[in-house]
């Protein structure tokens, strides 16, 4: 029979998930993302005559928990990538134990090459990948894409109530992970160690993950590494992904198609009724956590896990993260630092918002991705020209891996008068240096926040230069930024899972640019897992199972990393890449991959966006080495362009 919980829902209006007396510290189970409580309150089913909870007496005894209807398939990864006092930590607090090195799950790297699917819609709605489009090259039409990109979250349906979430939980069935954590002492699983770490593993293997959304063909390595925890993937996507080959690779149990072209309430729907019939034909087990790495299918999971009562964000807290004027609001309401800004809803408003924000300013869609329409305004002379530079963008856009593009009548264009929010939000252009923080939490709070600073933009579109980690700023200034992410992520109304957090420190002191609720990508990756030795893409999955995170921290990083876009200088002709296939073979560089082919017309910032020529990754012994060779081998102009 349906399980019913020990405590209303109704009772509490609480932000953040309570640790579970019963399931493991902070766990979350099935309810996480679902119900607030305090610290001291218990959440648990009903599970007379079940008998499975408080088994487990010691982690020799943990290790032998066996899942419940698992499903036949067995995962078969290929060993393809590498898991692989100038600083703050990125760990709250020393924690005895902690690994000091790398665990024993190792991958080689591949260096992948530039795949032909670039064009196709799948990968088209992953917003890490290029953003210009060629001349000539059709652009699939997708409303799904539109309304993620600038109306989000667009058609999907809106958050649940309070007695809706309730009715969720008092009528699902535990999950067989759910069922497992039940059994766990909370002790188990709340020491940062390797011993726990590998328990959080067992706990994993066997389980069904549904993503939503496989990106683009860099983002192979997020499916190889559920393969190798022995997690039955089932990736949703439209049909034309090139992920489908890793059903015949053994990669993946199962590839669902779904037409991600249609809008996004079509896609939901359609998505729902695939996780609905998992289990059925004893390939894999029920669905028990839903993930994505794509930025614009993070409000479409957030509501399926509202809706199956699976771990996940809350839908609020997704879609405030996703619209920048709402992110602004939420740190005014909990007394963080915000800068001045304005929503402009229509050209009249345009002089009004410029007196109040003043200049230097920055204009940006309201609703968006990456630094997409985002432009700098020195003066007011300019602010009008600039406002409705970025409207007439949005009005007639065509969109290209999640890029916005001017409209061009060789190419194909997105109708977007339907579904685009043409708000555009003004405000105070924050000076100094920038940095990416990479937040895990758990519990409610954090368990992991690492720094990597970002070189200095390319103005006035914002584009990226270069990163490096560990830091280089001062400790006290990581730290300062480090406290600002946190609780940011908080203020927004997360309490678990893996956030990507931009910051700057000002000369007033520390601002957010914003918050991505999910694993940030590009480098941000291998840069973790190779300064720190922590796996975002592992910690990602065991958040969407509710497992809680406590990630090994070494006192010391491991090595320090450097990367960059190498960004177009001037308009012209990619000359040839053999200069960065040797570059590829040089020692300390981790890879050299081109983003462009040979003889591609690209942009330079004179004519426009500058157009991404290659992605280069390096190692040093420290930070300062590390940027150095990057910037050494940037200077010898590896993918060569002629006017």
């Amino acid at each position: 029979p349906p399980q019913t919980c020990a405590r209303s829902l109704a009772a509490t209006s609480h932000p953040a998930p309570a640790p579970c007396g019963s399931m493991g510290a902070a766990c979350g189970g099935c309810f996480s993302g679902l119900i607030g409580a305090d610290r001291n309150d218990k959440y648990t089913p009903d599970n007379a005559g079940i008998g499975f909870a408080h088994q487990v007496k010691s982690y020799q005894d943990a290790m032998q928990l066996k899942r419940q209807s698992e499903g036949s398939f067995l995962p078969s990864p290929t060993p393809t990538r590498l898991t692989s006092t100038s600083w703050a930590s990125p760990a709250p607090k020393a924690t005895p134990g902690a690994a000091t090195s790398i665990d024993e799950h190792h991958f080689d790297l591949i260096i992948e090459e530039i795949d032909a699917s670039r064009g196709s819609l799948a990968c088209q709605l992953d917003t890490d990948g290029g953003r210009q489009l060629n001349r000539g090259q059709q652009a699939t039409r997708s409303r799904f894409e539109v309304e993620q990109i600038l109306a989000s979250p667009g058609s999907l349906p809106p958050p649940l109530s309070t007695d809706e979430r309730e009715r969720v939980i008092r009528t699902i069935l535990p999950t067989a992970t759910h069922q497992m954590l039940a059994k766990m002492p909370p002790g188990l699983l709340s020491a940062a160690s390797s011993e726990s770490q590998a328990l959080r593993r067992k706990l994993a293997k066997g389980s069904t993950m549904v993503f939503v959304g496989a990106g683009l063909p860099g983002k192979r390595f997020t499916f190889e590494r559920a393969a190798a925890l022995g997690i039955k993937v089932v990736i949703v996507e439209h049909p034309d992904s090139w992920s489908k080959v890793l059903v015949s690779e053994g990669v993946v149990a199962k590839f669902l198609t779904v037409d991600m072209s249609k809008g996004s309430d079509a896609v939901y729907e359609a998505t729902l009724a695939h996780i609905r019939a998992l289990g059925s034909d004893g390939l894999t087990g029920k669905a028990d956590g839903i993930a994505t790495f794509v930025e614009l299918s993070v409000p479409l999971v957030a509501r399926l896990c509202e809706t199956l009562g699976l771990p996940g964000h809350r839908p609020e807290a997704v879609d405030s993260a996703r619209n920048k004027h709402s992110t602004r609001a939420c740190l005014k309401a909990a007394g963080l630092p915000t800068p001045r800004n304005y929503l402009i809803k229509s050209a009249g408003e345009v002089a009004k918002a410029g007196q109040l924000v003043g200049f230097p300013a920055v204009l940006k869609p309201a609703s968006g991705a990456a630094s997409l329409g985002v432009k700098k305004v020195e003066t007011a002379g300019e602010l009008a020209a600039t406002y409705k530079e970025i409207v007439d963008e949005l009005s007639t856009l065509v969109v290209s891996s999640g890029a916005l593009v001017k409209a061009d009548p060789a190419g194909g264009g997105v109708d977007a008068s339907n579904v685009i929010d043409l708000s555009v939000l003004m405000e105070q252009y924050l000076d100094g240096p920038e940095v990416d923080v990479d937040v895990i939490m758990s519990g409610g709070e954090y368990q992991y926040a690492a720094v990597a600073d970002n070189g200095p933009t390319m103005e006035p579109y914002f584009n990226e230069t270069w990163a490096v980690c560990p830091s280089l700023l001062p400790k006290d200034t990581q730290r300062q930024l480090k406290a600002l992410s946190i609780d940011s992520v908080k203020a927004l109304g997360f309490s678990s899972g893996v956030f990507h957090v931009e910051c700057k420190m000002t000369s007033t002191g520390p601002q957010l640019i914003e918050v991505n609720a999910r694993m940030g990508g590009g480098q941000v990756h291998e840069t973790n897992l190779r300064c720190w030795g922590v796996d975002l893409v592992e910690e990602t999955l065991f958040a969407a199972l509710g497992i809680p995170a406590r990630p090994p921290v070494p006192e010391q990083p491991h090595t320090a990393v450097a990367y960059c876009y190498v960004n177009a200088a001037i308009s012209g002709k990619v000359q040839g890449l053999s200069k960065l296939e040797a570059v590829a073979k040089r020692p300390g560089v981790v890879w050299a991959k081109p983003l462009v082919k040979a003889g591609a017309q690209v942009v330079g910032p004179a004519n426009g966006l500058p157009t991404w020529l290659c992605d280069l990754c390096v190692t040093g012994a420290t930070a300062k080495q590390a940027l150095a060779h990057l910037q050494e081998l940037e200077a010898e102009v590896p993918v060569p362009v002629a006017a």
